[in-house]
């Protein structure tokens, strides 16, 4: 029995840090909005002593905030493996913003904890408590590692460190006993052992999937033209604009709440799914937005990378990915908001259709078998076929407390890929969408207009839906799925939150 221990990273996780370069920063963040209540202080603080505290007490119930990377010699792989000098006080931060603050200057705030990278040797992420925001509230500022979470996990770790109820009492901290590390000589020997075996267990797993498939032939056909599919969008690449092109360092970071209401409403109306909804006012944006750019959206083979959680029942609560994407090609060249919808409505279900998303999956699972090299060059040039990210993550529709401070508003951030000048997240929570945008900081010197760019886009569906249910009424698309409702929603800017 060994007397260390270490965690492999999967394919997927691994990726996120193959894709990390100077410019490259695979931090997932967000920025939460609290009332103050049972957190504030007389002075008009925050008890950060309590919070600091609190955070301490739930540590045992995510090992992964405790661990840091170790590199296997020669392989250019990472393991997980505990760090024996933890230091809390490294990962959760004080700060304030000059008083009053407002929502402004917590985002100049945001923008500049996104644009610095993580330490690779320490455990990947930091917890920014802010105080001083106006109106009695305070702000927290998290930021992981994309190789530890995705949305899904994201959203199962705030239920961890928040409740909800006000009431919460905190527990003391269970003991932290580091297990032993193992040497860089130990690592490689257990990876050449594993590299002897992966023969055996790669045909154990092709012989299990082959049992328990009921219609192989035609599975293997559905896979198989997934993978081709998304070699073709590698093949062909994206047509290039003013938001796609070299990265700089530094980020710009905005957001927007709007009504999930809203978008449930247009969503009944038209006959299509939620997030239908969101990249049909994506896409709007990007149209009013190139042309205020002087370049004829009618020309461009647009590209949006949507992230697809294929997280199981039996994943809930752990950490690392399990996600695929959907690589859709936006209507940006069409004037008419229902017809926008319209295309991507009949693109997205023809995408469950072909199941695309699953040539992302058998990639990660053909990258666990493939040597490093070969997924460093997967990652480079995996940012080609696509010009940006949306993606959404259904959050709780019920308040949230840290404390007995409730959470009004959490706004995702999506890290840029290379070339990527902008990226935009959506989570729903408690009624409210809202909208992270994160953008290269000399790419989008204006990224406020396109942020009002999309609540006018969004603003104009509604009338154009108005205006139908005056004029006919009749759905635009029909067998739309219903259990989409928890995703994405819109309504109000910044100032408004």
């Amino acid at each position: 029995m060994p007397r260390y221990a270490y965690e492999r990273l999967s394919a997927q996780d691994q990726s996120f840090l193959a894709f990390e370069t100077r410019n490259v920063h695979m931090h997932v963040a967000a920025t939460q909005i609290y009332d103050c209540g049972d957190l504030g202080t007389e002075d008009g603080g925050v008890d950060f002593h309590k919070y600091k505290r609190a955070t301490e007490a739930i540590l045992h119930l995510v090992p992964r905030y405790r661990q840091k990377l170790k590199w296997i010699p020669l392989e250019n792989r990472a393991v997980w493996v505990d760090d024996r000098h933890f230091n809390l006080d490294y990962h959760v931060r004080h700060t304030s913003l000059p008083r009053p603050g407002g929502l402004d200057l917590l985002a100049r705030l945001s923008e500049r904890i996104m644009s610095q990278p993580l330490d690779r040797s320490r455990p990947l992420w930091e917890i920014w408590v802010v105080e001083g925001l106006q109106d009695g509230r305070f702000a927290v500022i998290t930021k992981i590692h994309h190789c530890m979470i995705d949305g899904a996990s994201g959203v199962d770790l705030s239920m961890i460190l928040m409740s909800p109820t006000p009431d919460r009492e905190i527990h003391e901290p269970v003991p932290y006993i580091p297990r032993p590390v193992p040497s860089s000589y130990e690592l490689l020997r257990d990876e050449i052992l594993d590299r002897l075996t992966a023969p055996v267990e790669l045909a154990r797993g092709i012989r299990k999937f082959a049992t328990e498939t009921e219609d192989l032939r035609t599975e293997l056909g559905i896979r198989l033209r997934a993978l081709r599919e998304l070699a073709g969008w590698a093949v062909r690449g994206a047509s290039e604009t003013p938001i796609n092109g070299r990265l700089g360092p530094h980020r710009r970071f905005d957001w927007l709440t709007m009504s999930l209401e809203d978008m449930k409403a247009v969503r009944r109306a038209l006959g299509c799914t939620v997030n239908d909804i969101v990249l049909a006012t994506v896409a709007g944006a990007v149209r009013a937005y190139l042309m205020r750019r002087r370049v004829d959206p009618a020309e461009l083979d647009f590209r949006t990378s949507a992230p697809v959680s294929v997280r199981r029942d039996e994943d809930k609560g752990k950490m690392g990915n399990n996600v695929s994407s959907w690589i859709i090609r936006l209507p940006i060249g069409e004037e008419d908001p229902i017809r926008r919808i319209e295309a991507i409505h009949e693109t997205t279900q023809e995408l469950k259709r072909s199941k695309q998303a699953l040539g992302v999956e058998m990639m990660m699972a053909a990258a666990e078998w493939a040597p490093s090299s070969l997924l460093s060059l997967g990652a480079q040039a995996a940012s080609g076929p696509i010009n940006m990210i949306v993606t959404n993550v259904p959050g709780p529709q019920f308040p949230l407390y840290m404390l007995g401070a409730k959470l009004e508003a959490m706004y995702p951030v999506v890290p840029l890929l290379e070339n990527m000048g902008l990226g935009v997240a959506l989570m729903s929570y408690d009624g409210k969408v809202c909208w992270g945008f994160n953008a290269d900081y000399e790419m989008l010197p204006d990224l406020a207009t396109f942020v009002r760019l999309v609540r006018e886009s969004f603003a104009r569906i509604q009338d154009a839906v108005r205006l139908r249910e005056v004029t006919a009424g009749a759905p635009v698309a029909q067998g739309a799925e219903r259990a989409g409702d928890a995703g994405p929603s819109t309504v109000g800017a910044r100032s408004e939150s």
